[in-house]
């Protein structure tokens, strides 16, 4: 469970994110959802398939190896897991090699690595002692029976299910949650974000979504948002790209955007979509206070970030009989 820089956070002494207080009560409305939830799912799926951090225990299958990975990633940046899981692999590749070892071994790994959190290696090293005397060796495979691994919670049994397995629920982290607050307005309120998330994860696809929906929120949609940048595939129905608003669960204060680019292009987006067509000139009047044609702030300014959002696909720009109109796709 991964900040946008590689670090991780809410978590809770056995690898699970901390619950926060719903407050009881009736849960909030639920939140809208695109009309074509298959088209979201196809736009974030496409994204993460055509680039993705390269990280090594995506490449792999092995339970084993992803259980590592995951209990290093806890409150450590990725670019230090990364050494640290190779050498740990090297050293015991197997869950028979990790029980084998001696435990003060691997502790003293943990803590040349910088791994912190001792007793998470201690854990690591009773778990596989526990799949080679209580499992023969196998791995279990659905989370409850991985939740019964040493150290070993919710959130980690779930993210080894569908990372090996392809056979988890929807994981909901900070970065997730960040995601769908960001992107279909969902409350701050943990059973509106499982229940959407779970909504969202097309069946039988747990290893490729909640890696994809993951990596938006460790590259894309970042404390401070990268949407443009990072070629964000959910622009087209985004709530905070379309109002500038980007404000999060762990975003308490509006990131520095006042005055940027990103902010006009989600002010035009928003208009647009309130209007079947709009006029150059009206267009910018009503997205800056201060626009004036021949101006800094004018036409030339204008037509740069609707060209933008015409190379992203989300506008149309046309011109005919003298006037020049915008207008979405």
């Amino acid at each position: 469970m991964t900040e946008p820089d590689g670090s991780s956070s809410d978590a809770d002494a056995d690898g699970a994110p901390s619950e926060g207080d719903a407050g009881g009560g009736s849960p909030p409305d639920e939140p809208e959802l695109p009309d074509d939830v298959d088209a979201v799912r196809e736009a974030l799926v496409a994204w993460y398939e055509a680039d993705h951090r390269a990280f090594p225990w995506r490449r792999t299958d092995d339970p084993y190896e992803i259980l590592v990975s995951e209990v290093m990633s806890q409150q450590t940046q990725l670019d230090r897991v990364v050494s640290a899981w190779e050498d740990f692999v090297d050293e015991w590749p197997t869950t028979a090699a990790l029980a084998g070892a001696d435990r003060a071994d691997v502790v003293a790994f943990w803590s040349d690595h910088s791994l912190g959190y001792n007793n998470r290696a201690k854990y690591l090293h009773e778990a596989a002692g526990q799949v080679e005397s209580e499992y023969g060796g196998a791995f279990p495979r659905t989370p409850d029976e991985l939740q019964e691994l040493m150290g070993v919670g919710p959130y980690t049994a779930n993210a080894v299910a569908s990372f090996a397995f392809n056979d988890g629920d929807a994981v909901v982290d900070t970065n997730v949650k960040r995601v769908l607050h960001r992107a279909f307005d969902v409350p701050d309120d943990d059973d509106a974000f499982a229940r959407v998330a779970s909504a969202l994860m097309p069946d039988g696809e747990s290893r490729v979504w909640n890696n994809a929906i993951m990596e938006l929120g460790g590259v894309a949609c970042g404390k401070s948002p990268k949407c443009d940048e990072a070629g964000c595939p959910w622009r087209e129905w985004c709530h905070a790209y379309q109002t500038g608003d980007f404000t999060a669960p762990d975003v308490p204060e509006q990131p520095s955007f006042e005055g940027s680019r990103r902010q006009f292009r989600g002010r035009i987006v928003r208009l647009l979509g309130e209007h079947e067509e709009m006029a150059l000139d009206a267009l910018g009047h009503r997205i800056r206070v201060d626009y004036a044609p021949d101006g800094e702030h004018g036409r030339e300014w204008l037509r740069g970030l609707l060209s933008d959002l015409s190379a992203d696909g989300l506008v149309r720009v046309e011109s005919r009989d003298d006037q020049t109109t915008a207008r979405l796709r």
